[in-house]
């Protein structure tokens, strides 16, 4: 079972990966399906700190990581790959309130990663994109205000 986790993991990673190896010339982008990726203007660890710092700094906390580089070298693949879960115990208050199921799109999940040209991205799927599938005009008012929230954190990576 472990094994076949890993592989389903590096199958995922894989995939990240190789989306973001097509780049646009702009470094931030948001694709139909509502992934939005930001070049970042540093290094993989440089742009995870900041990261860090800067969603701290925001008003939001980082809840939980997962090092996707470490689990994927057990498969021989060396990749620059982490995903950081950050979120606002108060925000998730108001969004399990309205909809008790909301916990499937938060915490907000940031995918970074360095793609096959050496650059550093970070990913996300909007939560209004996530979250829109409850209806609900309350889920809907916070996921727009988490859109706007994670969309400045990520372009300040960008600048």
């Amino acid at each position: 079972m472990k094994k076949l986790n890993a592989s389903l993991a590096g199958l995922i990673l894989v995939a990240f990966l190789f989306a973001g190896s097509f780049s646009q010339s702009s470094q931030v982008f948001a694709q139909d399906n509502g992934v939005v990726t930001v070049q970042s203007k540093m290094s993989f660890d440089k742009t995870v700190d900041q990261l860090k710092q800067m969603v701290a700094k925001n008003g939001m906390m980082v809840l939980a990581e997962i090092n996707h580089g470490k689990i994927l070298s057990m498969t021989g693949l060396s990749v620059n790959a982490l995903a950081v879960f950050v979120g606002n115990p108060q925000i998730g208050k108001q969004l399990f309130s309205a909809a008790p199921g909301a916990g499937v799109g938060v915490p907000i999940r940031l995918n970074i990663f360095e793609g096959a040209d050496g650059k550093t991205y970070v990913n996300y799927v909007k939560p209004s994109v996530i979250l829109s599938s409850f209806g609900n005009e309350e889920v809907n008012k916070v996921a727009q205000m988490l859109d706007q929230k994670v969309g400045m954190l990520t372009g300040m990576l960008a600048k």
